[in-house]
Order: structure tokens, then C-alpha cells, then sequence
């Protein structure tokens, strides 16, 4: 057994349809890598239920799962907005939203992220931030003045399968704009900072 098996055996099992979710999208899609999983989805709903945000806000909502881990978490009058750029997922999210009780708590918006947010009039207590890489800049400098004080931003991949300490190729957008975001907000005094080594690297910031 190796120590991921072993956690996974050691917390909370995900609930059915998300076990069904992460199967079909293994089954269905390119890239199924890109859900967050048993483990993430986990920590992500432990998150949310500490922070006990009432206004949610993901960028990147791919099939739904992370969504998914935040909507169970949110108190009654919760609402999570959820960004997905691909409208071709539009249909296989809706759908599995549908299969769950907290399709009512969860707002699908199709398009650019950085087009969406500054068309959003609300103030978030939580940001999942989990869409392209290139854009995390931005999409950081976007929702930053949307948080509350006390506010918190997630930010996943931000380890990048270890790529942020290897050599990268100037081609290497991805990593590039990842490496961009990490020094942003290691010297940005606005927020309080700290990355978590779980799967590909999660940071949490704290709006102060």
C-alpha cells in the first residue's frame, strides 16, 4: 500500500455521486486528470465548512466536481457562481447537477472568467481559483476586490507537478504563468499566504 492509498482509506469517503462523476469523467474526457478528486474534494468541503462562506465563486468548473465539494459545504442561503470557459461541458455539468440537491445552490456561467467577474455584483466570502494557468494574474487581480475582509482565495495547481523548481522552457506558458502568480502573492501585503504540498499544490490566501 502506498501512501496515498493509505489516506484515502483514513478520511471521509466521497459521496456516491461523486464517485459517479469522477468515473464518468475518467470514462469521457481528454484530460480527467483536471478533477479535483477523492482527496482535494474532501479537503475542499473540510475548507468551506471552516470558512463557512454564504457567497462562492470558481473559476474552472470543468465537470463539476470541486463545485460540487463547495455547494454541499454552503449554509442554507448559500450560492456558489461557477465559471467554466468550454461550452461544450455545458450539458454534462448541468446533468450532474441535477442528480445532486444542491443544483438550486449552483449558478453555471459559460464564457471567459475575466469577461463574467467584473459582471458579477456581489461581495465573496470564498474563490476556488482552478482555470487556465496563464491567467492566474489576472484572475487573482480580478476577484481580489470582489472578497470580502477576512476573505479567503484557493488556488489549486499552484505546484505544478513540480515544475515551479525545475528549468522551464520560455514556451512553457503554463508554468510560466503559475511561476508569475506564486511571486505576485508571496510579496503582495494585502493578503496572508500559505501553500499546502497536496496533490499538484493548493494555496490559501487570506484577504486581510
Amino acid at each position: 500500500m502506498n501512501i496515498d492509498d493509505y489516506i484515502l482509506q483514513h478520511i471521509d469517503p466521497e459521496p456516491e455521486y461523486l464517485t459517479r462523476l469522477n468515473r464518468e469523467t475518467w470514462i469521457r474526457m481528454l484530460n480527467p486528470i483536471m478533477c479535483s478528486g477523492h482527496l482535494q474534494g474532501r479537503v475542499l468541503s473540510m475548507l468551506c465548512k471552516m470558512i463557512q462562506p454564504v457567497h462562492a465563486l470558481e473559476l474552472g468548473t470543468f465537470t463539476g466536481y470541486s463545485a460540487l465539494c463547495i455547494a454541499e459545504s454552503l449554509p442554507e442561503n448559500g450560492e456558489l457562481d461557477t465559471i467554466e470557459s468550454d461550452d461544450e461541458l455545458e450539458e454534462f455539468i448541468l446533468r450532474n447537477f441535477e442528480k445532486t440537491s444542491f443544483e438550486d445552490k449552483i449558478n453555471l456561467l459559460i464564457g471567459n472568467a475575466l469577461d463574467i467577474i467584473p459582471t458579477l455584483d456581489k461581495t465573496y466570502d470564498l474563490v476556488f481559483i482552478d482555470a487556465d494557468k496563464r491567467e492566474y494574474e489576472a484572475y487573482y487581480e480580478a476577484v481580489l476586490p470582489k472578497i470580502r475582509q477576512g476573505g479567503f482565495i484557493l488556488a489549486d495547481n499552484t505546484l505544478w507537478s513540480g515544475k515551479v523548481v525545475e528549468k522551464v522552457h520560455q514556451n512553457d506558458q503554463q508554468t510560466l504563468g503559475i511561476l508569475r502568480f506564486n511571486e505576485l502573492i508571496a510579496t503582495d501585503n494585502r493578503v496572508e499566504k500559505v501553500i499546502l504540498p497536496l496533490r499538484d499544490g493548493l494555496t490559501l490566501i487570506r484577504k486581510k
